[in-house]
């Protein structure tokens, strides 16, 4: 992982030069007069720079913001003080790192057209998508369709958000295509994900499939990509990371206990709560007290405060980051098969992240055998007098549901796609949605709000300008 970062370097450059903004996108004279013409980096060396890029997505400030807001998590001082009461502007949000990172993916396969690779085409159609969706997911409307050709469209559009999920989708399908050919480099000693194994970036592809059709409600697509999706642990994305400051460790850690102790913390958040009411229920078939005690440490920052467990949990300074999962697919596929009534396919698929969760493994790791109980649930347990059906709803689609959408909200810990639940599941038909309260207010957040830096140089920003309390068109 050292010299994954020190690899990112010589992309900051390009970074600083060309990759400035979503406005100044290949607004390099020489990539203007030959868009094939990349050659102050080979595509491997883009290629490594790239994922890291993506990487950093995942574990940066608005996955803190978004898991605050989700309620799994709280902001107790400062800044993130603020975030927990939903006090944002403009100046908090900063597209710098989205855009030119997606910039980046989108070299690599101009890069890899001119090289007729379609393996590493196809894995910067995914790395592209992963950005743009994230993008979308957290603003709504945002630039896609002109956000890459500065000369042409200096001021881009704001396209609609469910015309940047279609556009995704389409994407991830040539992405699809091009990891499916029969030859190509993947460039193994620059991939820290899967090592270069194309099938494995294939997986991933159809599982974020999956995961754009569960947020567009076309539960019957996300079943058949899921179903493609990513097949075993074996094949989760995870961010590998090691233990020295400054140059490899997990960036939540960094956070949690070394830049910013005691900002952020459980005390308050919903997360612990609805843990502790499913351990020594009357659920007997669970026991989440080992995963309880991976996520949170009494007493690290004070001494009755409930923290990140960053001694010997999940936020210790070399744990892997999860960017998309086995676990994840199989929640995607229980729950879109639960909304289509199709109770017994639903249920083997939650059942096989229970088995998984009973191994003990979660990202990379093995909880310890104390304290972890996941037998396999069946039908019966979802009667209104079953084991499995905490609120005793007469109906089994709900309670299956509840059920589904709880270990997701669990699994999800540190992750932007529980925010992205968290609205999602307000409209989602039939409605289940986990009771959880505010921080402050009446108001429920809704959105990131547009950079301050876009609202001065881009003129299609929408107008009026959407605060945090307004709904994105899809969610």
């Amino acid at each position: 992982m050292k010299r994954i970062y020190s690899t990112i370097l010589i992309i900051s450059i390009l970074n600083v030069t060309i990759l400035s903004s979503c406005k100044k996108l290949f607004n390099q004279p020489d990539i203007n007069s030959n868009p094939n013409a990349v050659t102050d980096v080979d595509l491997a060396t883009l290629f490594g720079g790239t994922l890291l890029g993506v990487s950093l997505l995942q574990e940066d400030t608005d996955v803190r913001i978004a898991s605050i807001w989700a309620g799994e998590l709280n902001g107790l001082a400062r800044a993130h003080l603020g975030y927990a009461q939903y006090i944002v502007s403009s100046q908090n949000f900063t597209w710098n790192t989205l855009y030119p990172v997606a910039g980046q993916a989108r070299l690599m396969q101009i890069k890899a057209d001119s090289l007729g690779n379609k393996w590493a085409k196809g894995i910067g159609q995914v790395l592209e998508a992963l950005v743009i969706a994230k993008t979308t997911d957290l603003y709504g409307d945002v630039p896609y369709s002109q956000a890459f050709d500065g000369i042409k469209y200096p001021t881009p559009v704001f396209d609609k958000q469910k015309d940047i999920y279609t556009a995704l989708q389409l994407t991830l399908d040539n992405a699809i295509a091009n990891l499916s050919a029969p030859t190509g480099s993947a460039y193994p000693t620059k991939d820290f994900i899967f090592k270069g194994d194309v099938k494995k970036w294939k997986a991933a592809a159809n599982t974020l499939k999956a995961r754009l059709y569960l947020h567009t409600g076309q539960y019957n697509q996300a079943v058949t990509s899921a179903q493609v999706g990513i097949a075993g642990v074996s094949g989760d994305a995870l961010i590998p990371h090691g233990t020295s400051i400054g140059i490899d460790i997990n960036q939540n850690n960094d956070f949690f206990s070394v830049s910013r102790i005691g900002d952020t913390g459980f005390d308050g958040a919903y997360l612990p709560k609805l843990m502790k009411s499913r351990i020594g229920s009357s659920n007997t078939k669970t026991d989440e007290t080992a995963l309880y005690n991976y996520y949170f440490k009494i007493g690290i920052t004070a001494p009755t405060s409930l923290d990140p467990n960053t001694i010997d949990g999940a936020f210790v300074a070399n744990a892997q980051q999860p960017i998309i999962t086995y676990y994840e697919n199989q929640l995607i596929l229980a729950e879109a098969q639960a909304r289509l009534g199709f109770y017994d396919s639903a249920l083997s698929a939650l059942n096989s992240v229970r088995a998984g969760f009973a191994t003990g493994y979660i990202n990379g790791k093995n909880l310890p055998l104390a304290g972890r109980k996941y037998d396999p649930y069946t039908i019966a347990d979802f009667n209104q007098s079953g084991l499995a059906n905490p609120t005793v709803s007469s109906n089994i689609q709900y309670a299956l549901l509840y059920e589904i959408i709880t270990q997701r909200y669990i699994f999800l810990l540190m992750q932007y796609e529980a925010f992205n639940d968290y609205r999602r599941l307000s409209i989602a038909i039939p409605n289940v949605e986990l009771p959880i309260p505010l921080y402050l207010g009446t108001k429920k957040p809704q959105r990131f709000i547009y950079p301050q830096s876009e609202i001065n140089t881009n003129p299609n920003v929408p107008n009026p300008l959407p605060d945090q309390f307004t709904k994105v068109s899809n969610f």
